[in-house]
């Protein structure tokens, strides 16, 4: 555990549902730079539970009373998606900068709403795209940034499996639950294509977002056969880059998520692991002039304490942004929304003619 900082970020958690228990709490009293100052959830029962465990300096049932708070400076937003936007909206409006938990919105001009608050406050808003603080992915980042000269093609693929329950259940805290706790007024599983659209491929757009940039354009299929849903995307980037994504859910194996780039002057081929295993991904790095691979150890894979850290530090210092921020959050919604309206047409769609949600 890192030793902390002299400043710390003063940080509360929205939620103690899954995610906060399962990353945020314990990512806020592990950062080297923020402490949990407060959490808030209207699940007296939770709130009380996850007070006794994690000692934060306050905790409060109504989530104004933590935003009126002047000591109070961020919030992490660990809800439903439902909740993403109007939490992001009432923080922003309050001053309080924001991690929002992705996806950031389940439709385009709802996220967009939160961009004129956001600019108006001076306010940070970033979203919990994790894996960019994954160091394999940040050590290929670097690599296609400075090294891999014109990159021509991505694949990129990101497998739920069958065996992920007993696996995550094995190294995950006791999740605890409340009859209390807040739910959306609908079902988000009700419908399991948006669901999985949302919950696993906002992870595959932003990762392809990350290292090849602005998509442009998708052509999606989607076959739902023997218990699976996959989703087959070619991707338009700006760039030119040729792209392919593969969403599945779920997989008859272990998880299966990685990505291969080529590029002029090298290639990249790598494997991610469950997050949950807090495991850095397995990324060969072949540099054509040396004639070698190399990949970087990843010694620290905690993924959520290191994005509060970075956000922290852009906050605290001034530092670059090296999460996804505002603009990603809302690229990668139109790009799920896009994907969604070519499965349905059949036909390619661009990404600047979508509106709506998923």
């Amino acid at each position: 555990m890192p030793a902390k900082d002299g400043r710390l970020l003063r940080v509360g958690v929205l939620g103690c549902g899954p995610i906060a228990q399962a990353a945020h709490f314990e990512s806020c009293t592990k950062a080297r730079n923020a402490t949990l100052y407060a959490i808030c959830d209207v699940a007296d029962d939770l709130r009380l539970r996850m007070a006794a465990t994690h000692a934060p300096q306050r905790q409060f049932a109504d989530y104004d009373a933590m935003l009126a708070d002047p000591d109070l400076e961020a919030v992490i937003i660990a809800t439903s998606d439902a909740f993403h936007v109007p939490a992001a909206l009432r923080a922003l409006e309050a001053g309080k900068h924001v991690l929002c938990e992705k996806p950031l919105a389940t439709g385009i001009e709802e996220a967009e709403s939160l961009r004129g608050v956001a600019a108006a406050q001076g306010c940070i808003l970033q979203v919990g795209h994790m894996k960019r603080f994954d160091a394999g992915l940040q050590a290929a980042k670097t690599f296609i940034d400075h090294g891999m000269g014109q990159m021509v093609a991505l694949k990129a693929w990101y497998c739920d499996s069958t065996h992920r329950y007993p696996m995550t259940d094995a190294v995950q805290p006791l999740i605890v639950t409340s009859r209390h706790a807040r739910k959306p007024a609908e079902n988000p599983k009700a419908d399991l294509d948006r669901y999985y659209m949302l919950a696993h491929g906002s992870h595959l757009v932003d990762t392809a977002r990350y290292f090849a940039g602005q998509i442009t354009a998708v052509d999606a299929r989607l076959l739902n056969r023997a218990g699976i849903r996959c989703w087959f995307v070619d991707v338009e980037f700006a760039s030119g880059v040729l792209g392919h994504l593969d969403l599945t859910v779920a997989v008859r194996m272990d998880w299966h998520e990685g990505f291969q780039i080529y590029g002029g002057n090298g290639s990249v081929l790598g494997k991610t692991y469950n997050p949950w295993y807090y495991k850095s991904s397995e990324v060969d790095i072949f540099h054509e002039s040396a004639g070698e691979t190399r990949r970087v150890l990843g010694a620290d894979g905690h993924f959520y304490r290191r994005q509060l850290e970075g956000f922290a530090d852009v906050i605290l210092h001034g530092a670059p942004m090296t999460g996804a921020g505002l603009e990603d959050g809302i690229a990668s919604v139109r790009a799920m929304v896009a994907i969604a309206q070519s499965v349905r047409s059949g036909q390619p769609v661009r990404l600047a003619d979508v509106t709506g949600a998923l």
